[in-house]
C-alpha cells in the first residue's frame, strides 16, 4: 500500500508572512497541533506547530541562570501576547522531514518512528500534497488484517 491511498489532502497551511495569531486560530479551530509553511507555488519549506508557538514564551537560557532557576510560570503565560504578534516565519522549524507520495506506507511509518514525529507531510517532488499519521497506518493496516 502507498502512502496517497492513506493520505489527508485538503490541508490547512501557512506562508511564512502569516501571522503566530492566525496560525494559531487555525490550530485551534480545526483541532491540529501544527500546519504545513508552504511557498506561493506549494512546494513545502517549514512547519509550525504549537509547540513552536509556545516555546517562544519560555525564558532563555541566560535568563534562568540570572533568576538562579526560579522562574514565575505565571508571567510566562503573558508571554502568549507577545508570541502571537510574531510571523510564522519567525518561530517555523525549517528543517521538514517529508515522504513521497508513491512510498510505501510502512516504510514512511518506520521514518515517522524514527525522527520520532506522529505525522509527516506528503510531497510530490518539493510540492505539499497531503500528510499521514502514525494513526493513519495503523488504521489501513488493520483495516487490511480484517479483509484477509
Amino acid at each position: 500500500m502507498k502512502v496517497e491511498e492513506i493520505m489527508t489532502t485538503g490541508l490547512k497551511t501557512a506562508k511564512v508572512d502569516t501571522s503566530v495569531k492566525d496560525a494559531a486560530n487555525i490550530m485551534c479551530l480545526n483541532n491540529i497541533s501544527g500546519l504545513p509553511v508552504v511557498d506561493d507555488d506549494d512546494n513545502i519549506i517549514g512547519i509550525v506547530s504549537e509547540k513552536d508557538v509556545l516555546k517562544k514564551m519560555f525564558p532563555d537560557m541566560s535568563d534562568l541562570a540570572r533568576e538562579e532557576g526560579v522562574t514565575n510560570f505565571e508571567d510566562m503565560e503573558k508571554g502568549y501576547a507577545d508570541a502571537l504578534g510574531l510571523k510564522v516565519g519567525d518561530i517555523m522549524s525549517s528543517t521538514v522531514s517529508s515522504v513521497a507520495y508513491d512510498m510505501p506506507i510502512m516504510k514512511a511509518a518506520t521514518l515517522m518512528c524514527a525522527r520520532q514525529i506522529r505525522r509527516i507531510p506528503v510531497t510530490n517532488g518539493k510540492k505539499l500534497v497531503g500528510i499521514v499519521s502514525i494513526g493513519d497506518v495503523h488504521k489501513a493496516i488493520f483495516q487490511q488484517s480484517l479483509a484477509v
